[in-house]
């Protein structure tokens, strides 16, 4: 009995084990048939990049180029926009000492040894030093309008990336999308669904990629922005501070 029982459960193991490997294959044929049928090769780089078009071709060399510039631009606000390098410490102690012993030559010998933005915001004080505080005042947030649009004349470049990248990305698709459906023409059958998916697929690359590179531009401007527009905002305030010494003080001439 207990033999009649082993003998049965291994040809039920060995039934189960071929019925389950029969219909894993009898699965697979199907699927490896539709497959067969379906699959079609993905467009590749050149395919994306040319398109069969120059025109397509000028797009991407433009997107690219926007791409390029907006690394190096960020780079440059990195490199420029530094608290260390607008206000210098030294150009500060050097001011401050010179100015408590009202020597007015030795705080513009320290301002031009450390040339920037806070050596000209004190050059502008300096040279309306006889007109009365109100009018220094005056001067230091002239001068520092100007130093701050002078360090926003590059930063500004990293919004125009941000605009006109998805510009470029969507003149691309519509590019795309013109000879996509035109292509259709040259089509019959199951061919034109193939060829309209295809060329669907190039052309959005374009507005992908264009709000790749938007995205962090814009993020980058808006926070170089803001960080130079508070420095500045601090050049001119230490500015003042250093001063006002100068309402009390006698200077020497």
């Amino acid at each position: 009995m207990t033999e009649y029982l082993r003998s049965v459960s291994a040809k039920a193991w060995t039934a189960g084990v071929v019925l389950l490997f029969s219909g894993v294959a009898l699965a697979q044929e199907p699927m490896a048939a539709a497959e067969g049928e379906t699959v079609t090769q993905a467009p590749g780089f050149i395919d994306i990049v040319y398109g069969d078009s120059l025109v397509n071709l000028l797009i991407w060399c433009l997107i690219f180029l926007v791409s390029i510039s907006t690394i190096a631009l960020i780079i440059d606000a990195i490199i420029s926009i530094k608290r260390d390098k607008l206000i210098p410490d030294e150009l500060v102690d050097g001011v401050r000492e010179s100015l408590n012993g009202g020597d007015l030559d030795a705080a513009i010998e320290s301002c031009e040894a450390n040339p920037g933005s806070l050596s000209n915001i004190l050059m502008a004080a300096f040279a309306n030093i006889t007109e009365g505080y109100e009018v220094i005042k005056e001067a230091i947030g002239s001068a520092g309008e100007m130093e701050n649009e002078k360090l926003m004349q590059r930063v500004n470049y990293l919004n125009l990336c941000g605009q006109i990248s998805p510009m470029l990305g969507l003149l691309g698709t519509v590019v795309g999308m013109v000879r996509a459906f035109g292509g259709l023409a040259e089509a019959t059958g199951a061919a034109r669904a193939t060829i309209l998916a295809m060329s669907i697929s190039t052309a959005l690359w374009t507005t992908a990629i264009g709000l790749i590179i938007a995205v962090p531009a814009l993020v980058a401007y808006t926070l170089a922005k803001n960080y130079a527009t508070r420095v500045v905002l601090e050049i001119e305030s230490t500015t003042l501070d250093l001063i006002k010494v100068l309402r009390t003080a006698e200077v020497e001439e």
